[in-house]
This record gives C-alpha cells, sequence and structure tokens, in this order.
C-alpha cells in the first residue's frame, strides 16, 4: 500500500501572501492579468503592491482571464510524475469564474488518459463558492491541519464548511473600478460621488450585494466592522483585507478588536484578481457566519 503523499493546491484569487504559501508548501496556480496590452500572471510577474501602482496608472480598463483546462491538466500531470496520492485543488468560485468547471474537465482528462489504474492519484476538488481570502484563509487551516498529521477525509470536511460558512464584506474608497467592473451601476456610482456615499458591499458565494450606503469617511469603518459582526458567529476568526492604504487595514483592526474582544486572524493584501474589480483603494473583512448548506448545483467530484 502506498504512504499517502498529499499537495494542497489553489489559484491566485485566494490572495494567500506568497511566503505563507511557501511555508505551508500550498502550490499557487497564477491567474493571466491583461495592463494596457501587456499579458502577466498575477504573484509570478509582480508584487500586489506594483500591480496597484499599475491599476492606478493604467489607460484601458485590466482584465483577468480564467485557467485553462489545458494548464490545470499539466498541473495534475505534473504533480502525478512527482509521485503524489492526493490532490486537493481548492479553486475560486465556481460562480464568478469558469476555471472551477476547468478543474472538473481537466481531472476527468486526466484520469481516462493520463492515470495508470495500478497507481492512482485521487483529485479533490472543492469549489471556494467566492473570492480572496474566504477560501484562501481556509487553504491555509488545511495546510496547516495537514502538517500536523490530518488525513484527506477531515480536511475536506473542514473546507467544504469553512467556504459555505464564509462571508465577504468591504467598502471601496473609490468607484472608478467597481463601477467599469460592473458591481455597482454607473448611475449609482456618480451618484454615489457626487453625494459623498460609499457602498457596503457583500459578496456570498460570488452573488454581490449592496447591503447598505455609507455617508463620510469618518463612519466607513464603523458601519463596516458593525454589519460584519451581526452576521459573524461569536468567537470565530475573522480575516481584515485591504489594498494599497494600510491605515485602512490598521483602523478597522483596532476598532474590530475592541469590538468582538480580539484580533484579526490574518491581515491581507488584496491581488490583482480582485483589485481588477474592486480598485486598488479598499478595506473589508472576511468572516464566518450561518452555514449556507450546499451549493443548488453542486455536485460531488
Amino acid at each position: 500500500m502506498l504512504k499517502q503523499k498529499i499537495k494542497l493546491m489553489t489559484d491566485s484569487c485566494s490572495d494567500i501572501p506568497i511566503e505563507i504559501a511557501r511555508q505551508y508548501d500550498i502550490q499557487m496556480l497564477c491567474f493571466p492579468v491583461t495592463v494596457d496590452g501587456v499579458s502577466y500572471r498575477e504573484v509570478q510577474d509582480f508584487t500586489k503592491e506594483e500591480f496597484y501602482e499599475k491599476l492606478e496608472s493604467a489607460k484601458e480598463f485590466p482584465s483577468t482571464a480564467q485557467l485553462t483546462p489545458f494548464e490545470l491538466h499539466d498541473a495534475f500531470c505534473a504533480l502525478y510524475k512527482e509521485g503524489y496520492t492526493d490532490v486537493i485543488y481548492v479553486s475560486i468560485g465556481s460562480g464568478g469564474s469558469a476555471t472551477h468547471r476547468n478543474a472538473v474537465t481537466a481531472k476527468l482528462q486526466f484520469e481516462t488518459e493520463d492515470m495508470d489504474a495500478a497507481r492512482p492519484m485521487k483529485i479533490h476538488i472543492v469549489d471556494g463558492r467566492n473570492y480572496t481570502a474566504t477560501y484562501g484563509y481556509a487553504v491555509v487551516e488545511a495546510a496547516k491541519k495537514l502538517q500536523r498529521g490530518a488525513q484527506v477525509p477531515e480536511v475536506l470536511d473542514y473546507l467544504e464548511d469553512w467556504v459555505a460558512s464564509a462571508g465577504l464584506y468591504f467598502v471601496p474608497m473609490t468607484l472608478k473600478i467597481l463601477k467599469r467592473s460592473g458591481r455597482v451601476s454607473a448611475a449609482a456610482a456618480f451618484a454615489g460621488e457626487l453625494l459623498g456615499l460609499r457602498p457596503l458591499c457583500e459578496i456570498i458565494d460570488c452573488k454581490s450585494n449592496v447591503a447598505e450606503k455609507i455617508r463620510g469617511e469618518q463612519n466607513l469603518i464603523p458601519h463596516l466592522a458593525e454589519h460584519a459582526k451581526s452576521r459573524m458567529i461569536p468567537h470565530t476568526p475573522y480575516i481584515v483585507l485591504c489594498g494599497a492604504d494600510m491605515r485602512y487595514a490598521q483602523k478597522l483592526t483596532a476598532y474590530m478588536t475592541k469590538l468582538v474582544g480580539y484580533p484579526p486572524a490574518e491581515t491581507w493584501n488584496i491581488g490583482a484578481t480582485i483589485a481588477c474589480n474592486s480598485g486598488a483603494q479598499v478595506v473589508g473583512l472576511v468572516i464566518r457566519q450561518e452555514n449556507r448548506g450546499p451549493l443548488a448545483e453542486e455536485s460531488a467530484y
């Protein structure tokens, strides 16, 4: 019987800091990003801070693309050659990218064309159900569990439970990028700029909604924190997200720590995939809330 050799894999939309990914041996598949006609790979070709500068100076609206079945298939084949018995891939939410579906296609191709029945490699695909640290945090915690000797079923149960419970709440400090990405209508963005309003956006299972319109910059952090706390399961970990200006993260950390009685589990910067849709001037929270159960169209992989 082969000794288990498990690989944990995700994609760059998870926003896991590269040093943490390396520390816990998490393989990162990097999304393509195009800025002013030049193609890059997130994480590989620039730091998050360098991308904020590119975004600010870009003449055209930057765009991202999905991970293709071909590169996902190549990643699975490479791990097979390295002798892995199990691969756990936690993808960007299926409601926001075709990448998850492409991973399922790549898995079927690998099992049909490349895997030797005498030496199987199980590929477990987990739908991250959202963006950024809503699944990235869970991937890091899963990696810690594997390092402590956890088996695949325990890790999968944890991942499925977390992504079904995580919620993302954020406030953009400028509406320019958010308007162009379609998260806020052009009319609403225009009115917001005139009136000094900022949307408190919530994204659950890749579905976005403006929960509240906040007037005055001094009210942004308190409203964001109070709104998230009202949905958060007490005494559970939360993650602070920010973009180019760390002062917002520091203010939110101080406010949330006083509000709930303990500091965030992590503070992460958003990457290019998220910044292309929200802008680089943003502050947000990932929290654990009531488990929503499986997605309506979710199936076992």
